[in-house]
């Protein structure tokens, strides 16, 4: 398959369901993407492993960053997709190859932007934080990242959504002794020994907070439990992984540290962290987005990566034509009208400057 990028971007929506890439599976996309880009002389094209970076070299004043992940979650029968009436279906549609190809479209279609444009279209950002292309670059190339402002083109509705939540996993552990089952009472039950573990997440209240107008919901859930040794065995061992998504007023270890308190005496190993990021919409380049864009502003409720983007100290927002509550469906799906006003938006604040 081959990527127009000129062309109608709810077409290279179509085209981009189709093109397979799960995370881990994005070279063969990343391929294409890169030949696409590279056949436009307005652009400069480097790549990092499967995350290709394009940029424009214009003399502009101010640089902005489009950026975009190339990976799905793992297809559930919903490739290739299917239109049906005003709504396209496929694996991707939401999150988030629709914003993707806004990106790639304005990339091929405003020549002369009122600023210089950098695309970011990046692998692995659907699985653990380590394998996350953008955060790749930003160790190897940050310099390809330096932006006044960046736009992360994740689903949010065509509403501009500030900062995001963090996320954190971790293993809650019990342990017991083995027997065999007949005899149960020369063990301790590992397995039972988690429904404390399950009472407290049951009756956890989560917070809410008001962060510059923008109202961030924190959860702490129960997402795997795994136990047992066989049929006839007492088991002496049983992990429960929890996930816990945090507004961005607390850092990592804040979030760690909550998380051991509401299993104080339980054996806790956090697998996985990333921070959230701050709205942010008060910065100067914010600020003049949303007024050019004039849309609603909310909370990220999720993980994004405008949180690279602010350790990195550029400004960022989410902003695209997907429905996020749609996102890893089996039925997911987006709206094509979202589509084209995403892009006649962008192009309007990408040229007016």
């Amino acid at each position: 398959m081959t990527l127009d990028l000129a062309g109608d971007p709810v077409a290279l929506t179509t085209t981009l369901v189709d093109f397979r890439s799960e995370s881990g599976t994005e070279q063969p996309l990343a391929d294409e993407v890169e030949r696409a880009l590279g056949a436009l002389n307005s652009l400069t094209v480097a790549r990092d492993g499967d995350t290709v970076v394009a940029r424009t070299d214009l003399g502009r004043s101010h640089r902005i960053i489009l950026a975009g992940h190339l990976d799905t979650v793992p297809i559930a029968g919903n490739v290739p997709s299917r239109r049906d009436g005003d709504l396209l279906y496929g694996c991707g549609t939401s999150d988030m190859k629709s914003g993707l190809a806004v990106a790639l479209h304005l990339a091929a279609t405003v020549p002369d932007p009122a600023f210089d444009l950098t695309v970011v279209a990046y692998d692995n950002e659907e699985v653990e934080a380590s394998k996350n292309g953008l955060g790749r670059v930003s160790r190897n190339h940050p310099e390809w990242l330096a932006a006044d402002f960046a736009v992360l083109l994740e689903p949010t509705d065509g509403t501009v959504e500030g900062g995001c939540q963090g996320t954190l996993r971790a293993q809650v552990t019990t342990h017991g002794k083995r027997a065999h089952s007949a005899r149960s009472w020369h063990g301790v039950n590992a397995i039972h020994g988690a429904a404390e573990i399950l009472n407290r997440l049951t009756a956890y209240t989560a917070r809410e907070i008001d962060i510059d107008g923008c109202l961030y919901r924190e959860g702490l859930n129960a997402v795997g439990i795994s136990g047992g040794v066989a049929g006839n065995v007492i088991p002496d061992r049983c992990d429960v992984t929890v996930n816990f998504r945090f507004a961005p007023d607390r850092t990592e270890k804040d979030a760690e540290e909550h998380v051991r308190e509401v299993f104080e005496g339980f054996e806790v190993t956090v697998t996985d962290s990333a921070p959230g990021a701050l709205p942010g919409l008060s910065s100067p380049a914010a600020v003049s987005f949303v007024e050019a864009l004039d849309v609603p502003v909310q909370a990220k409720l999720g993980w994004t990566d405008v949180a690279r983007f602010a350790t990195l100290g550029v400004p960022a927002v989410n902003f695209g034509p997907g429905d996020p509550n749609l996102a890893h469906q089996a039925g997911e799906y987006v709206d094509v009208r979202k589509i084209t006003d995403a892009a006649a938006a962008l192009r309007r604040y990408l040229t007016a400057g």
